[in-house]
C-alpha cells in the first residue's frame, strides 16, 4: 500500500463546493449526476485524485448505524505545493476571490519556507506552501528525499 489514489472530502453543499473548486480555484473536475444536485464530483488534477461527496452519506458509508459527520479541526490537512513565493501569492488570491476563509496568510515560517492557510467552504484547511530546496517531477508532484 505505497500509493495514496484518492483523498474523499465530506461536503455540506456539493454545489457550493462545485463552484468554489472549479469556478473560485480552477480545477478540472468530472460531475457524476446532475450539476444542480451532484452525486459525486472528481478532480481531474495531477497525482492523487480528490473527490466530493456529501458529508452525510459518507458518514453513513462509514457507518450507517452510528454515523459520525463533525465540523470540528480533526488534524487533517490538504496543501498545494508552488515553486515560488508568487505561486503561492497567486494561489492566495485565487482562494480570496472564491470566497476561501484565510485563516493565515502566507509569511515565511519557522522551517524556512513561506506558508499561508485557508479554509474552503466546508471548513477543510489547505496549506499553500513554497520551499526553496524542494524539487518536482516531470508530473508537478513533489519529490521527498
Amino acid at each position: 500500500m505505497n500509493r495514496l489514489n484518492l483523498i474523499t472530502l465530506g461536503v455540506k453543499s456539493m454545489v457550493e463546493s462545485l463552484a468554489f473548486y472549479r469556478e473560485g480555484l480552477g480545477f478540472e473536475v468530472v460531475v457524476y449526476g446532475d450539476e444542480t444536485n451532484p452525486d459525486v464530483i472528481f478532480f481531474n488534477n495531477g497525482g492523487t485524485k480528490i473527490s466530493l461527496f456529501p458529508i452525510e452519506r459518507l458518514a453513513k458509508d462509514i457507518n450507517e448505524e452510528n454515523p459520525k459527520a463533525g465540523t470540528d479541526f480533526t488534524g487533517f490537512t490538504l496543501a498545494y505545493n508552488g515553486k515560488s513565493k508568487e505561486e503561492v501569492d497567486a494561489i492566495f488570491s485565487l482562494a480570496k476571490k472564491a470566497g476561501a476563509n484565510i485563516v493565515k496568510e502566507p509569511e515565511t515560517v519557522f522551517w524556512g519556507g513561506y506558508s499561508g492557510y485557508f479554509q474552503d467552504p466546508n471548513g477543510y484547511y489547505w496549506e499553500v506552501a513554497y520551499g526553496d530546496t524542494w524539487e518536482f517531477d516531470e508530473t508537478d508532484m513533489l519529490i521527498i528525499k
